[in-house]
C-alpha cells in the first residue's frame, strides 16, 4: 500500500490560524508547499520549500508527480472538492497517495452573509468560463452564489441580467471573506456601478421586471428562443425526442444533423453537466448553432464538420444519440455499436424514404415506433384554425 505523500489542503483568509489540526500537521510537516501568491502569503511562517503553481495545469500535475520522494502540501482556496482545482490534481494519483483537507467554502461563507440557506441557492463558477453559463438559471426568485474571474465579472453579470429583462435583480460582491480585510459592495445589475476587487465571490438575488425573458430549463422551449431557418425540431416534437433521450448529469449526446442546435442545447440545459457533440456539414448552420448555444447558456456545446457515420469514427462514446437528419442504416448500426449501456437513441424522419428507413430499423432492432403529428391554432380572417405541420415519425430504442 502507497505511503500519503500528498496533501491538499484548503485555506482561507484566516491563514494557517483557520485549518484543523490535520490539516496544519500537513503543512508542518511538509518538504515542498505549493500554491498561488496569494496562498503563499497567507501561510508565511511555514518554512517548506515553496513552489509557485506552474501553468499549463497539466503542467503542474506532472511538477507534483515528480515529487513523489517528497511529503507535499497543495494548497488551494475554500473546499478543494468543490469547484476547485484539488479533486481534479487527486484524480491523477493513487487514492492511498492523497489526503484533502477542506476548509469552509466561498459558498458556504457567502450564504452565511447572505442569510440564505445553502441548499436553497444556485452554486456556480465563471472562473475562467463563459459568463453566459448563469443564464439557464434565471428565473424569478432564484439565488445564485458565483465564484467571478476578476473584478470585471459582476458588470458582464449585470449586462445579461438586464438583457434578459432582470435589471431589478439585486447584487452583492463579498471580497475577501473571512479575513481582515473584507470587504461588501451592493447594488442592482440595472444600476451597477461598482468594482470589487479581483478576488470576491458574487451573490445574485434575480428579480424580474414585466418583460423578463423566462425561459425553462426543458424540454420543449419555443420555437423563437432559437435562432433558425425553418427547418428545425419544433417544440412540440423536441419535448418528446428530449424525453426519450433523457438527458441525465454528465452525459455525452451526439446530435446527427444538428442544424441550429436546438435538441443538443435542450439537452444541456436540462442536466448538469450535460455534454453533447453537434455534428452537421454546413458552416453556416454550425454557426447559427454556436450562437444559440451561447445565449442559451450553454457555450460548451461541442460542433463538428462532418457526416455519419464516417464522422462517428474516435468521438467519445455516448450515453444517447440523436439523428434529426440523415438516417441511414449504416448510421443507426453504427450508433447503436458505440452506444454506452442504458444509452438512448432517437431518430426522426419527415420524408417517406427516411420513415421506410426507420420501419426497417425498427423490424431489425426493435424498439418504439411512433408517428407524432402537431398542430397549431392560427389566425384565418377573423377566426382560427388548425395549421398541421409535417407528421414525423420517430424510432426510439434503450440498449
Amino acid at each position: 500500500m502507497s505511503k500519503t505523500w500528498l496533501n491538499i489542503v484548503g485555506i482561507g483568509e484566516d491563514g494557517v490560524g483557520g485549518l484543523s489540526p490535520a490539516a496544519r500537521s500537513s503543512l508542518n510537516s511538509a518538504d515542498i508547499l505549493i500554491g498561488g501568491t496569494r496562498h503563499h502569503a497567507l501561510t508565511g511562517e511555514i518554512t517548506a520549500e515553496r513552489v509557485t503553481w506552474p501553468s499549463p495545469f497539466d503542467a503542474m500535475i506532472e511538477t507534483i508527480a515528480s515529487l513523489r520522494d517528497k511529503q507535499v502540501c497543495v494548497l488551494v482556496t475554500g473546499d478543494p472538492a468543490w469547484f476547485s482545482a484539488g479533486v481534479k490534481i487527486a484524480s491523477h494519483f493513487k487514492p492511498d497517495e492523497v489526503s484533502i483537507h477542506p476548509h469552509v467554502s466561498a459558498f458556504q461563507l457567502a450564504a452565511s452573509r447572505m442569510g440564505w440557506a445553502l441548499q436553497d441557492v444556485v452554486t456556480l463558477t465563471v472562473h475562467g468560463r463563459p459568463v453566459e453559463t448563469v443564464l439557464p438559471e434565471l428565473f424569478p426568485g432564484a439565488r445564485l452564489v458565483l465564484l467571478t474571474n476578476d473584478s470585471s465579472t459582476p458588470a458582464q453579470i449585470a449586462g445579461l441580467l438586464v438583457d434578459r429583462g432582470f435589471g431589478g435583480s439585486r447584487m452583492t460582491a463579498l471580497s475577501h471573506m473571512g479575513g481582515p480585510h473584507e470587504k461588501t459592495l451592493n447594488g442592482t445589475a440595472g444600476g451597477w456601478s461598482g468594482s470589487p476587487e479581483d478576488f470576491h465571490t458574487l451573490c445574485v438575488e434575480c428579480l424580474a421586471d414585466s418583460d423578463a425573458q423566462v425561459l425553462p430549463r426543458g424540454p420543449g422551449l419555443p420555437d423563437d428562443a432559437f435562432e433558425h431557418d425553418g427547418k428545425m425540431t419544433k417544440s412540440e416534437v423536441r419535448a418528446i425526442s428530449l424525453s426519450r433521450l433523457a438527458p441525465r448529469p454528465g452525459d455525452l449526446l451526439w446530435d446527427i444533423g444538428c442544424g441550429c442546435g436546438s435538441v443538443a442545447i435542450e439537452w444541456m440545459r436540462m442536466a448538469g453537466n450535460a455534454r453533447a457533440i453537434g455534428m452537421d456539414p454546413h458552416a453556416d448552420r454550425r454557426e447559427v448553432a454556436r450562437r444559440n448555444a451561447l445565449k442559451l447558456g450553454v457555450p460548451g456545446l461541442q460542433l463538428i464538420d462532418a457526416v455519419a457515420p464516417a464522422g462517428l469514427a474516435g468521438l467519445d462514446a455516448p450515453d444517447a444519440v440523436f439523428i434529426g437528419g440523415g438516417a441511414s442504416m449504416a448510421t443507426v448500426d453504427a450508433c447503436l455499436s458505440a452506444l454506452k449501456p442504458h444509452g438512448r437513441i432517437v431518430a426522426n424522419a419527415v420524408t417517406l424514404e427516411s420513415e421506410q428507413i426507420l420501419s426497417t430499423v425498427h423490424d431489425r432492432h426493435g424498439g418504439q415506433l411512433v408517428r407524432l403529428s402537431v398542430a397549431r391554432a392560427e389566425p384565418v380572417g377573423r377566426y382560427h384554425g388548425w395549421k398541421p405541420f409535417m407528421a414525423v415519425t420517430q424510432w426510439s430504442k434503450t440498449s
